[in-house]
């Protein structure tokens, strides 16, 4: 079974997409499971950028196809921020409980209907042998939530309201999330991609054909 590395040093990512990808015929590994390092700076405009550039790098550093993605929570009243920069916003060294505070204050006294926002995830899927990515979309709705809420999740899990689950994305159980996130939608999709190269690495290697 080809590998395929998650192009992630996050591990609670890791253990998402792990699930997320199961049954997709490739044996998932880690940048730690192979013994590799990557550290990309993650300073594209767009989430696309960014997943496409930590996809080419896990390629290249691994030889094997890789899968990256991007994210980011994007909150309507705030202009869509901190969107692309949902990982760094207030700082590399922040906290999410800071995060979480600011945007509270930031949206201090507004009503549900203005506290609008939605969770965006951009997958690529690089492969070493001819340079090339694919991307794939995910996003879901929500409202920001007056707290945090929950322990599931990572992120800004906690804090992202679902009014037709009446819960956070932290509260909900790993099979429903896995199911409506943004993170499971893209990945539905990339899934059709992992196929696609499956197929074309089984006809490459020799040692698929059947005596």
């Amino acid at each position: 079974m080809p590998k395929l590395l998650i192009a992630t040093n996050n591990p609670g990512k890791a253990a998402e997409l792990r699930v997320l990808l199961e049954g997709c015929g490739w044996d998932i590994v880690t940048p730690a499971d192979i013994g590799i390092e990557l550290n990309v700076e993650e300073d594209g405009e767009t989430y696309e950028e960014n997943a496409r550039k930590k996809a080419l790098a896990g390629a290249k550093a691994s030889g094997l196809v890789a899968l990256a993605d991007d994210s980011g929570i994007e909150i309507a009243a705030m202009g869509g921020e901190p969107g692309v920069h949902s990982a760094r916003f207030l700082g590399d060294e922040a906290t999410h409980g800071e995060r979480f505070a600011e945007i509270d204050r930031r949206l201090a006294d507004l009503p549900k209907d203005q506290r609008s926002c939605r969770f965006v995830c951009v997958m690529a899927v690089a492969d070493p042998a001819s340079g090339e990515t694919k991307t794939a979309e995910g996003e879901v709705r929500g409202i920001v939530a007056d707290r945090p809420r929950g322990e599931s999740g990572f992120g800004y899990d906690p804090i992202f309201w679902l009014p037709h689950h009446s819960a956070t994305m932290a509260e909900l159980p790993e099979h429903e999330k896995n199911i409506i996130s943004h993170r499971a939608r893209a990945a539905a999709i990339a899934r059709q991609t992992l196929k696609e190269l499956l197929h074309a690495h089984k006809e490459d290697d020799p040692s698929h054909v059947r005596h």
